[in-house]
């Protein structure tokens, strides 16, 4: 049977629409294990969507049955780098390069203009003699469930933007949205413990990038990785 779902505004990528992880991560609860989905039009927020399929194939539709995702079961092939240490990550996240001019400021994940404590507040910066971004991230008790888990959707959406932001090492990159989002939730990620998430660069195709993210427990345990791919939608980033 269809199921409604309603994004609400609080969890904005750009202004008008849904982060792209959080969205994603709507799609892919429905399916069992690692997802892969596909974002095809701008999530919209406040607004009823339908989710439809099976466990093969899920469809986020608009009112209107415009399609606004699909997902399906996915691995994500990743190599994933050695982690960094969670107080390597707070100085990488000093040289957070978006902070003064982010081409989406009130992002629910990466945006520096969001009021304290409302967003995820996950800040990734270049490391020191690697091709590598990284944050810390302790997550915040009100994102975990009556067991202390963060809930999905937080996971899927701290492995989306530090995706989205290591594409600066590609060089000369203008506005860039999510396209395609993996990822594999490997083991529960504890709300107000330390983690770090780590992104770094992987291909480029023209206006087409590829990405990667893990995200690790302070003592270095893998809890879960993504494969991300971002197009380049104008030529020009504040």
């Amino acid at each position: 049977m269809p199921s409604e779902v309603v994004i609400d505004e609080r969890y904005c990528g750009p202004p008008d629409s849904a982060n792209g992880g959080y969205a994603c991560a709507m799609v892919a609860r429905e399916l069992d294990g690692p997802a892969e989905v596909t974002l095809r039009s701008p999530p919209p927020l406040g607004r009823a969507l339908r989710l439809e399929g099976n466990g093969d194939r899920m469809l986020l539709l608009g009112g209107d049955g415009e399609l606004i995702a699909e997902g399906r079961p996915a691995r994500v092939s990743a190599e994933v780098p050695e982690p960094v240490s969670f107080a390597a990550a707070g100085r990488a996240a000093s040289r957070y390069p978006w902070r003064e001019h982010h081409p989406y400021p009130t992002c629910f994940v990466c945006g520096p203009r969001r009021p304290a404590g409302d967003g995820l507040e996950i800040f990734p910066g270049p490391v020191e003699d690697a091709e590598l971004y990284a944050a810390p991230w302790t997550p915040d008790p009100s994102l975990g469930d009556a067991g202390g888990h963060v809930r999905p959707e937080f996971v899927w959406g701290a492995l989306d933007c530090p995706g989205g932001i290591v594409t600066d090492l590609f060089g000369e990159v203008g506005r860039i949205l999510l396209g395609r989002l993996t990822a594999d939730l490997r083991r529960p990620v504890l709300a107000g413990r330390d983690h770090v998430v780590q992104a770094w660069p992987v291909s480029r195709q023209g206006r087409k990038m590829h990405t990667a993210s893990a995200l690790f427990a302070a003592d270095g345990t893998l809890c879960a990785v993504a494969a991300a791919v971002w197009i380049e939608v104008s030529g020009s980033r504040p």
